[in-house]
């Protein structure tokens, strides 16, 4: 079995029931636990609304997948072995892992600002997309760390294997 999940080996998703859109799906994915998806559903679609009503926006998917944009990383560093030394080598960041990270990022700051707040978590996720809609919040700062790394470990991108 490969390192990497070629194209063969990744699972089809199949679109969420409300805006048949397979990234609002992922989100639901990221945000369930212990198997609880009708729950995830409904704090994902409540938060969504709750974003659009904050924004003044008639389209939650459009205000969710451009909050998702600005989270997005473009770079990220991975350890590498060289001669006796690691080095942070910078690498590009594509396709699935680019979603997958953005994700995980805007989950874990919702959650994180629930455990601070005491808010509900869907309230804490609105307000997560909304701060990232206005390029601000716990996500954003997470890509802008992970861009910073990248750049400062810019003189060892040599050491990468293309």
């Amino acid at each position: 079995m490969p390192r990497k999940k070629t194209k063969s080996l990744q699972r089809k998703i199949q679109p969420d029931r409300r805006y048949d859109s397979v990234l609002v799906q992922r989100l639901i994915h990221k945000v369930m636990l212990a198997g609880k998806k009708q729950l995830a559903e409904r704090l994902v679609y409540d938060a969504m609304a709750l974003a659009a009503k904050k924004l003044k926006s008639d389209d939650p998917l459009a205000v969710l997948e451009d909050a998702l944009k600005k989270i997005y990383p473009h770079m990220e560093v991975r350890a590498r072995r060289v001669g006796g030394a690691n080095y942070q080598i910078p690498y590009e960041v594509k396709g699935t892992r680019q979603v997958h990270l953005g994700l995980k990022w805007f989950v874990e700051a919702a959650r994180e600002r629930r455990k601070t707040l005491g808010k509900d978590f869907a309230q804490a996720l609105a307000a997560e997309i909304v701060d990232a809609a206005n390029e601000t919040g716990a996500a954003v700062k997470r890509r802008d760390e992970a861009h910073r790394m990248a750049d400062a470990n810019r003189a060892f991108a040599h050491f990468a294997r293309f």
